[in-house]
């Protein structure tokens, strides 16, 4: 027995011995094969060049500056032999870049310095191709230095349509976790276009593997697979652009130009307007607190973030409300004194004197309050609120830029859900004429006068193309989808349209129309609407940063006119909001000015 136990000792140990002989010798022989290999060969990902971005005649609204970056070596600063080394590279780009930030520069490497990098130390992350030129060469030859070929993003149009292009900046931990193509290039799309199409416009990386001897040097490339850029095409006219930018002037609102049946906006502005060059690099801590604590909010996207009262303008949607009912037609009349009771509370129109018997189509024309408060009282909140809910309000647009509100639409349910409390007659009345509680965005009010205007579902977008390779998935993603004529508006809803777009008519056409004054001389038959939004007031932050002087007029009320033209084929939209009734022109003036640009530009076809 004790024998046996003695040969089966042995026997295991032999077992285990030979196990371990076999592992040594191959199973980590492929291990250690595999470390050697990745010592022997490395893999570079090659960041791709931003694509640019043009708008629909091809001129460029963001492209790319060709520069350089500089790296430094590392170990030059933990390392006793190389101690010196690193002061004498600075001094060597200082004495080459005057404007060079040694001290900054020192601080950023030896953050990055230590025996776990491998790696060049970014410090310089940009000069402009035309400065490095004239040294390359000769910097070149130092062998402490990395010279490498990169590109800055640029928008050649500074101000112009920068809520539209948006910008690019440095990426956060979270973006380069999220995104690998942030992590290699560093940037990613912050706002507008830039980062709606980021996936798009960031392009793919490239793959580069080279061997590698024992000081990290390259001695030889395996394979290479290029990067890949894609670039887009918006439909935005630059010219057309900039004119609207200088009828802005030193006024602050909105102003969209759209296309009725397609959705593709030429011209849309947030004004002021702010240079987005200086969000590439990182704005000064000063030019950023002047846009941040401005009054007139210039770095809001006021076209999908701004909300507002949508006053008078709303009032084809809430007569498509009251015909929708039945109880309301075209001929029904109500009688405007001036005002009405109810609860007793004066609910006023406008024209404190009367307008006297107001059908739908003076209603409109004229923009009677007391027409659409008798209304209002006779159809009901809920029918007013389902048919604008319908029509758009209170939800997204779709448009391709990014964070878009949606505003509200008033409504029982609405006001129980928020505030815990019935609801009361008098804010049917509010409701009915585009105040109280209702808030619109200024593409939501574009995409409304579209839908009238032709009768149909409108998808407002900026894309016009999309250039270059990508895989089917991500073009279908992007692409715009064209809306089912028929899947806004029911047969008998679309029967009543063409008495709204005649209301509409008669607004700019007819004497004691609300605009008739700005359009009776224009050559073109212009449909559309007046209305007044009333400013609830200020937070205590927004007085601190506005004059006394100028309280008065951020104290007035913004005013709208949303129109469409040709009137018998509609062929463009063109949605102005001026805040605080504006400095120097009036959204009529505005609006007018607009559309005579535009037949001077050959926009309209010849009307019969």
């Amino acid at each position: 027995m004790r024998m046996r136990l003695v040969v089966a000792f042995i026997f295991l140990f032999f077992v285990l011995l030979l196990s371990r002989i076999y592992y040594l010798s191959i199973k980590s022989n492929i291990y250690y094969e595999e470390m050697a290999k990745q010592n022997a060969i490395k893999t570079r990902f090659l960041p791709p060049t931003r694509g640019l971005i043009k708008d629909s005649k091809g001129k460029l609204l963001a492209d790319n500056d060709l520069g350089f970056s500089i790296a430094i070596k590392p170990y030059l600063n933990i390392k006793k032999q190389n101690q010196g080394l690193l002061d004498e590279e600075l001094f060597v780009l200082s004495q080459t870049f005057p404007d060079l930030n040694v001290t900054l520069l020192k601080r950023n490497y030896i953050k990055e310095d230590s025996y776990y990098n491998q790696d060049f130390i970014d410090i310089v992350d940009f000069i402009p191709y035309d400065e490095m030129i004239p040294h390359f060469s000769q910097l070149n030859l130092r062998e402490n230095l990395q010279i490498t070929p990169i590109v800055k993003r640029r928008y050649p149009y500074g101000k112009l349509a920068s809520h539209i292009i948006g910008y690019i900046g440095k990426a956060n931990l979270q973006d380069m976790n999220e995104n690998e193509i942030a992590k290699l290039t560093n940037y990613t799309g912050k706002s507008g276009i830039e980062r709606y199409y980021n996936e798009i416009l960031q392009g793919q990386k490239g793959v580069r593997e080279v061997k590698v001897d024992a000081h990290n040097k390259e001695i030889e490339e395996i394979s290479f697979q290029k990067t890949n850029s894609n670039d887009i095409s918006l439909t935005i006219d630059i010219q057309l652009q900039s004119f609207l930018s200088e009828l802005f002037a030193d006024n602050a609102g909105v102003a969209i130009i759209m296309e009725a049946n397609t959705g593709a906006i030429l011209a849309a502005g947030s004004f002021p307007e702010y240079d987005l060059n200086p969000f590439v690099t990182g704005i000064s801590v000063q030019d950023w607190k002047e846009l941040s604590n401005s009054p007139d909010h210039p770095f809001t996207n006021k076209m999908v973030n701004g909300l507002y009262p949508p006053g008078s303008i709303i009032k084809m949607g809430t007569a498509l409300a009251f015909l929708n009912s039945r109880s309301i037609n075209t001929a029904t009349e109500f009688y405007c004194a001036g005002l009405i009771e109810l609860g007793g509370r004066n609910f006023r129109c406008w024209n404190r004197s009367g307008h006297g018997d107001m059908n739908l189509k003076h209603a409109i024309a004229q923009s009677c309050d007391v027409y659409f408060y008798e209304g209002g009282l006779k159809v009901g909140i809920d029918q007013i609120s389902s048919t604008l809910g319908k029509i758009g309000f209170g939800s997204k647009t779709g448009v391709d830029l990014p964070n878009e509100f949606v505003g509200t639409v008033p409504s029982k349910e609405w006001k129980m859900q928020r505030y815990k409390q019935p609801w009361y007659q008098g804010e049917t009345l509010n409701t009915s004429i585009g105040q109280g509680n209702f808030l619109v965005t200024p593409i939501q009010v574009a995409k409304y006068t579209a839908q009238i205007a032709v009768g149909k579902n409108v998808n407002p977008h900026f894309l016009k193309e999309i250039e270059g390779e990508l895989d089917e998935n991500t073009r279908k993603a992007y692409q715009i989808q064209d809306k089912e004529e028929d899947e806004l508006f029911n047969v008998f809803e679309k029967s009543q349209l063409p008495a709204l777009r005649e209301a509409m008519l008669a607004v700019t056409k007819q004497e004691g129309g609300t605009a008739y004054r700005f359009f009776k001389d224009l050559p073109l038959s212009v449909a559309g609407k007046t209305g007044t939004a009333q400013v609830v007031g200020f937070s205590q932050a927004e007085k601190r940063n506005i004059r006394e002087k100028d309280l008065k007029y951020y104290s007035r009320s913004h005013t709208w006119l949303t129109s469409f033209a040709p009137y018998k084929k509609p062929q463009y939209v063109v949605s102005v909001l001026l805040e605080h009734g504006g400095r120097s022109i009036s959204s009529g003036e505005l609006t007018a000015a607009i559309y005579r640009k535009m037949l001077e530009l050959k926009y309209f076809e010849n009307e019969k």
